[in-house]
């Protein structure tokens, strides 16, 4: 109750805090260079690149969430569980919520902070040194036999002390900086999230492939070990030789050998997988869809290079970076000007506590300050120097990263198109080998040729379906990498709001949830 009392009952501190407010809007300007975005050399559209068919979701990478692009449940329980549980992530949270904090701090410094304070003073008189006294008594025993009575002040009060009023934006050009830095570690967060989200797709269709690539080898192996036994019973009644038999002893050998490392690699798939989730990996997940269904998407729209400014997180991050940089050389040039500092109390005083809130105790103090710089020796055109270099290396950081991100997006769109014509030879080479396996087969059988031409084509067989998987996963794998590299990832479904362009950025930084 105490300040609201002395607020109500303080109209010439109402009158310095409405002449504060009032002197903070109109010094509302910084010295904060005018923003310009740098413009990389970039091309207008993506070189060697054809959309090649309609996606069935008519938005772009960036904004479609990740649990509609991997429809997968099994790859997006994997998902959520990484998101979930790394650490990587709990850091960069904890790294935004320190950045509000210093925002809120400086944004602190644009107010003045109003006290209150109040208390009673007791003081011995001058010539009663040596007397023993206790504060709350009403005399003090001399060795005389003399009482004195001891000084009571009583006093109250509210104020503000050394507030700063920001006639040239100094404080409102940290408090600018101070934003962009929070709204850079949101970013680097959202990057984070699609680069947890695409390397546990790329793993998941490795293990895929890779499943694949051991059931097929099971497949084949079954086969062969039947052909040989059969062999065998021919050769024990006379009726085959035995380089055949040793012919398909080796190839069952080499088979089993391809067997024996095809499960090593889904292991240590598994393994990967599971230090990308940051958990073991739950036994009562959804069972896989087969290689090549984890996304209802065959293609995605490339859009224009410049949809990259503002939809990949790296490049947004980037820009607050330079921002942030921007808004240090308006607090480097006001540093050059008259700092106003304002000191405003109002309170009460009086020897009796009963006439402490009276209207003849009431005391007032304004203690104005004025501070201008004249010899800095050089440090605050050396502050200067600082934040313009910093900003023009900030320039160049963020023109590289935006340079970086358009060859990513065209080196996966140019790939893109080479795995789709790579896929159909590789669906024609399989049609041929298995044909022409089973031409053999039939030769063999009649006595047409040697089981020498049948084991060739049969290994041939088997190389071209390993290719086939190949191809297929590095085929999906070719279509994460273009949605990651476009943006996408970084929400879970549509319905979240796309972030915004840097420079459009005005409000301060959100609290995290």
């Amino acid at each position: 109750m105490a300040p609201q009392f002395f607020f109500r009952r303080s109209p010439r501190l109402r009158v310095i805090v409405m002449a504060v407010a009032a002197t903070q809007a109109l010094s509302a300007c910084t010295m904060i260079p005018k923003y310009t975005r740098p413009k990389p050399p970039l091309a207008t559209t993506w070189p060697g690149y054809a959309h090649t068919g309609d996606s069935l979701l008519p938005k772009v990478a960036a904004d479609i969430g990740w649990r509609e692009f991997f429809v997968d449940p099994r790859l997006q329980a994997l998902i959520g569980i990484a998101l979930r549980e790394n650490r990587d992530l709990r850091t960069s949270a904890a790294n935004i919520a320190t950045a509000q904090g210093e925002y809120d701090v400086q944004h602190a410094g644009l107010f003045p902070t109003i006290s209150a304070t109040g208390g009673p003073m007791y003081q011995a008189p001058s010539d009663a040194a040596g007397l023993s006294f206790a504060p709350g008594l009403d005399t003090d025993q001399t060795g005389s036999g003399m009482a004195r009575n001891p000084f009571r002040y009583y006093s109250g009060g509210i104020g503000f002390s050394s507030y700063e009023i920001d006639l040239f934006g100094r404080i409102r050009s940290l408090t600018k900086e101070a934003a962009e830095r929070a709204l850079y570690q949101q970013e680097n967060m959202r990057g984070m999230v699609i680069s947890i989200v695409s390397q546990v797709a790329m793993a998941y269709i490795t293990w895929l492939g890779d499943r694949d690539t051991q059931a097929l080898t099971e497949r084949t192996l079954a086969s062969q070990q039947g052909s040989l036994k059969l062999t065998q019973d021919k050769y024990d009644h006379g009726e085959e030789n035995l380089l055949t038999v040793r012919q398909l002893e080796t190839q069952v050998q080499q088979s089993a050998t391809m067997l024996t490392d095809a499960r090593r690699k889904v292991e240590q798939d598994e393994n990967l997988i599971t230090l990308l989730i940051g958990a073991p990996i739950p036994q009562n997940l959804p069972a896989p869809l087969p290689l090549g269904k984890q996304s209802v998407l065959a293609d995605l729209p490339a859009g224009l290079p410049s949809d990259l400014l503002t939809r990949r997180p790296d490049i947004v991050a980037a820009e607050h970076d330079l921002l942030a940089s921007q808004a240090s050389i308006g607090a480097a040039r006001a540093a050059f000007f008259p700092r106003l500092t304002l000191t405003a109390t109002d309170g009460v005083s009086s020897l009796q506590f009963h006439r402490l809130f009276t209207a003849a105790a009431t005391t007032w103090g304004l203690n104005p300050s004025l501070q201008i710089p004249l010899w800095t020796w050089g440090m605050n055109s050396g502050n200067l120097k600082v934040a313009k270099a910093t900003r023009n290396g900030k320039i160049a950081a963020y023109e590289k990263t935006v340079q970086t991100a358009f060859r990513e997006v065209a080196d996966a769109l140019a790939a893109r198109k080479a795995y789709l014509d790579e896929k159909k030879q590789m669906d024609s080479l399989v049609f041929a080998a298995g044909d022409a396996y089973r031409l053999a087969k039939l030769r063999y059988e009649t006595g047409t040729d040697s089981y020498l031409t049948t084991l060739d084509s049969q290994r041939y067989y088997l190389q071209a379906q390993q290719s086939q998987i190949t191809v297929a996963v590095a085929k999906y794998q070719n279509l994460v990498t273009i949605y990651r590299a476009m943006g996408g990832g970084w929400q879970e479904t549509s319905s979240m709001p796309a972030p915004q362009a840097a420079q459009n950025t005005k409000s301060a930084p959100k609290k995290a949830g």
